[in-house]
């Protein structure tokens, strides 16, 4: 049969994929079981990130473990049984985590991190979504100069081996910056290169109509459902059955349960996170995303009031919400800004997709024909969607892709 493409997941790096493919003329089709950018995709903190060149580590500091341990912190949260159950892929991460391990992720991870802006603002472009990229960058406040002295350091490093630009602001500078944020700090960091979203729910929806715009269809359906017929891909929707040449598989969280009915069961697990948007007192302002590192919560401006984004819960992906993260940060949000009413109904929930290496997985399935991923951005999905789409899209019609693929490939688990 012509090569024609299923696409399962309607998040950024799916959607990303689907246009790409129809760039190329390739027939695409997208399946979500709810529609576009109603997973991670939606609920991030709504920042390209530029800087990102170091990936989220495993802690392995004694005192940072200890703090963890008591399951109390505002960063991360746990559940027993759940936690057990993630241990041998914890385990591997922890092992990555090693100095060794990680600076060879740091490489990988920065090659990828390197591409986002283009990447990015060509989707946008062409999508005419481009207002909601706000060139603003993000800060990074810190309350001892210790702290803010070591930050520092790292970031020079990261500029000078990736590229990476910031600025460095002192308390009064902090202060100008973002005069309605309300404690003393000695300073802050302003990575001033990154891009903030005000919606990244709409810029993916904004995606999604250039997608349809290029000829591409969105369905309904549940990708996990999928059946080989022969050499083709077969899959039900609420419209009927699509058949595929080729399937792309980008169901973030949820893509292990697709790829082990073929075989392959790569060591996926997730973060959960939560977010909540509030009203600001009248007359205040918040200009860009800003992380207080004594708080570790990002407080970002959105189109819908500022959102709050709790760190990492370690529980069963499909588990109730347990939003207690949220609970122990909004109280410290209010020190930090005049926030007003709460404007969701509920706490959002979402599942970060991660590897144990914090590299993610870009390209087949080892072993099984037409079979492509691009699942395990943990942290940079956003950031990293367009990028993957277009790697996926070049190697699925055998074009050389944009990078090099052979440290995201499938196999190395």
């Amino acid at each position: 049969m012509a090569k024609n493409v299923l696409v399962l997941g309607a998040g950024i790096v799916g959607m990303s994929t689907a246009i790409h493919l129809r760039r190329r003329g390739i027939e695409a089709t997208v399946v979500d079981r709810v529609g576009p950018a109603a997973g991670a995709s939606f609920g991030n903190g709504g920042l390209i990130q530029r800087e990102a060149v170091f990936p989220y580590r495993f802690p392995r500091e004694l005192g940072t473990l200890l703090r963890v341990a008591r399951n109390r912190s505002v960063d991360v949260s746990y559940a027993s049984l759940a936690l057990a159950r993630m241990a041998p892929a914890l385990l591997r991460y922890f092992m990555a985590s090693a100095p060794g391990p990680y600076a060879q992720t740091v490489r990988k991870e920065a090659a990828l991190i390197s591409t986002c802006l283009d990447e990015h603002l060509d989707l946008a472009r062409e999508a005419g979504a481009l207002d909601l990229l706000r060139p603003v960058g993000w800060l990074r406040a810190y309350s001892t100069q210790r702290d803010l002295d070591e930050a520092v350091t790292a970031a020079e490093t990261a500029r000078r081996a990736f590229g990476v630009n910031f600025s460095t602001l002192d308390g009064a500078g902090l202060a100008k910056a973002e005069p309605d944020f309300q404690p003393r700090r000695v300073g802050a960091l302003h990575w001033t290169q990154s891009l903030s979203l005000s919606d990244p729910g709409g810029l993916i929806a904004a995606y999604a109509q250039l997608f349809e715009r290029l000829g591409g269809r969105i369905l309904r359906g549940d990708g996990t459902k999928l059946e080989r017929r022969g050499a083709a891909w077969r899959l039900a929707t609420e419209d009927g059955f699509v058949e595929a040449s080729d399937v792309v598989v980008a169901m973030g969280a949820w893509s292990v349960d697709l790829t082990a009915r073929f075989g392959y069961a790569p060591p996926l697990f997730g973060k959960r996170g939560y977010h909540m948007h509030y009203l600001l007192s009248e007359g205040a302002k918040l200009n860009r995303p800003i992380l207080d590192s004594e708080s570790q919560f990002l407080l970002a401006p959105m189109k819908h009031g500022v959102r709050l984004t709790t760190g990492v819960e370690f529980a069963d992906r499909d588990g109730a919400p347990t939003p207690v993260q949220l609970a122990r940060a909004e109280p410290i949000a209010r020190r930090l800004l005049p926030l007003g009413e709460r404007v969701d109904a509920a706490p959002w929930m979402g599942v970060r997709p991660c590897m144990p290496d914090m590299i993610p997985v870009i390209g087949q399935a080892p072993g099984i024909a037409g079979l492509w991923c691009g699942f395990g951005h943990g942290h940079q999905g956003m950031t990293l969607g367009p990028t993957t789409g277009r790697m996926l899209a070049e190697m699925v019609v055998g074009e050389r892709p944009l990078l090099d693929p052979e440290p995201y490939r499938a196999d190395r688990f």
